[in-house]
């Protein structure tokens, strides 16, 4: 009986890990306004994000290959969770998205959006355990050069630029 359980509780996780990728596959689908606006109704009116920049010591950045997004490569990024603190928040997202773990060395940036009803943190941060492994939402992680960064969000790639700026 305990093993049929468990077979029962592993078959049911695997059918909804699937069910999540195919959704996120389909909102990649739709156009950027469209993403935009279901977001706007369907998320609280006012949000709090963070970020985490990873550099390597050639000055490169890492950028994680998202599943739901048109333009797929972007920095690693998500929301808190009710009661959540922000470096704990992008901890929990890296690890989740890549089975990484990192830990924040500083605060760069507070930033509110002139687009979007949300702050966003923005950390610099350092991998200090794990490999990389595939997620539901990040298919690939790669480290870029700064002057040859791939199709992304545009700020995201000003951010980027003035952060290395700064640092580099």
């Amino acid at each position: 009986n305990a093993q049929a359980d468990i077979s029962s509780a592993c078959l049911l996780y695997n059918a909804g890990t699937l069910m999540i990728k195919i959704l996120l596959r389909i909102w990649g689908l739709f156009p950027h306004w469209l993403q935009t606006l279901a977001s706007r109704i369907l998320r609280p009116r006012f949000r709090m994000a963070v970020a985490a920049l990873v550099f390597d010591e050639q000055g490169r950045i890492l950028l994680f290959k998202h599943t739901y997004r048109r333009l797929a490569w972007g920095i690693p990024a998500g929301g808190l969770e009710h009661r959540e603190q922000p470096k704990d928040a992008i901890v929990r997202e890296f690890f989740e998205e890549t089975g990484m773990t990192i830990e924040v060395v500083n605060l760069l940036l507070a930033d509110s959006s002139p687009h979007f009803h949300h702050v966003s943190l923005v950390y610099l941060c350092e991998i200090v355990a794990g490999e990389f492994r595939e997620s539901h939402e990040i298919s690939e992680i790669q480290y870029f050069f700064v002057v040859f960064l791939p199709p992304m969000l545009f700020d995201e790639k000003d951010l980027i630029r003035a952060v290395h700026k700064d640092l580099f």
